[in-house]
């Protein structure tokens, strides 16, 4: 229910599914954990000043460890930060990663064979948009939308304020003209954050459904994985933002990380086809950072267990993470408050990485 109160009853509930802050040793070394070495990473957030508001690590698909704190958080419509003590029953900006999930989508509704081809391209789906069909824009794949190598001119630093070109999307009545009315930049298809991308995704999506981003995602994603307390927030003409309004309690993000390691399986259901999962997380182009990009899907290589073991994520501005391994089976999920600060976002890397670090076995 998208509109549940934090009530009585749910803070009581909290206390219940909250764990107690001392580490059990006995499990997470059963789990594979340095039991010494990752109580300490938990430990730290409460008293390192880096503004981290929950952990939840998943190995072998049981919860490891679940650890919340309070610390400093501002509305995506907000300014002004205020002292929020975080539990577990608390949902949280995902900023976007929410492109990470509106990806999940377009993978279910493309399973019902509802989507066109990936390398259709994007203005053939616009016939009121004819008169942009100029200049090498009307090649525009939607395949390149999902990489962000359109080559259109846009804007969106570590910085967002206003200026940035996100924030046209908030009010344009038209997201796609706002997108394509621009040239393109030189030097090709290379990689470069978009947001607008992912917002004429989810436009396409909901013409092509017939339904509202938020009602298909409660009906094929978030109603077979049990979420139940879930926002998705609107721009001011009431649109779901696609690429940044998603808010989740860090438990169910978690869930959907697992859902990802499956392969789109949820107990017994294949809620995204498993050739979307695959399609989406594979390394599609170089972001120029060391990093790897998907469909709205982030991918890297991280160290453990004496070896290279490669990554996929969903990144949001302030800290926000969803990591999933496949080869170590292990999902991590860490929420904060540091938007529009680049060091959030090194912290959180910072952070993952030692994660993965204290695994033994």
């Amino acid at each position: 229910m998208r509109t549940q109160t934090h009530s009585l009853l749910a803070t009581l509930l909290a206390w219940v599914l909250l764990p107690a802050a001392a580490c059990d040793a006995p499990r997470l070394e059963s789990a594979g954990f340095a039991a010494t070495k990752l109580c300490a990473l938990l430990d730290a957030p409460a008293r390192d000043g880096a503004n981290v508001h929950a952990i939840v690590v998943l190995r072998h698909g049981a919860v490891v460890a679940e650890r919340y704190y309070q610390g400093r958080d501002r509305s995506i419509w907000s300014p002004f930060a205020r002292t929020v003590q975080f539990d577990a029953i608390l949902r949280h900006d995902l900023r976007s990663v929410s492109k990470s999930v509106t990806s999940l989508l377009w993978g279910i509704a493309q399973g019902e064979g509802r989507m066109p081809q990936l390398d259709t391209p994007a203005l053939d789906l616009y016939p009121e948009l004819a008169d942009l069909k100029t200049g090498g824009r009307e090649k525009v794949t939607l395949r390149q939308l999902f990489t962000m190598t359109s080559g259109l001119a846009w804007e969106e630093p570590i910085r967002y304020g206003i200026g940035n070109d996100e924030t046209g999307l908030y009010w344009r009545s038209s997201q796609a003209r706002y997108l394509f009315d621009r040239p393109l930049a030189p030097g090709g298809a290379v990689f470069n954050y978009n947001g607008g991308t992912t917002a004429v995704l989810a436009d396409i999506l909901m013409r092509r459904t017939g339904m509202p981003l938020e009602d298909y995602a409660q009906q094929k994603l978030f109603a077979p994985l049990g979420i139940t307390d879930w926002e998705w927030q609107k721009d001011v003409r009431l649109r779901p933002m696609a690429f940044a309004g998603l808010r989740l309690r860090p438990r169910d993000l978690a869930t959907i990380g697992q859902m990802v390691l499956q392969r789109g399986q949820w107990q017994g259901r294949q809620v995204v086809p498993a050739q979307w999962i695959d399609e989406s997380l594979k390394a599609h182009v170089e972001t120029g950072d060391g990093l790897q990009y998907g469909y709205q899907w982030w991918s890297g290589m991280v160290d453990a267990l004496g070896g290279k073991h490669r990554w996929y994520a969903g990144f949001g501005n302030g800290g926000q993470r969803l990591y999933i391994v496949p080869t170590l089976s292990l999902v991590v999920v860490s929420t904060a408050g540091g938007y529009d600060d680049a060091g959030s976002g090194r912290h959180a890397g910072a952070l993952f990485r030692a994660l993965a670090g204290a695994l033994i076995r």
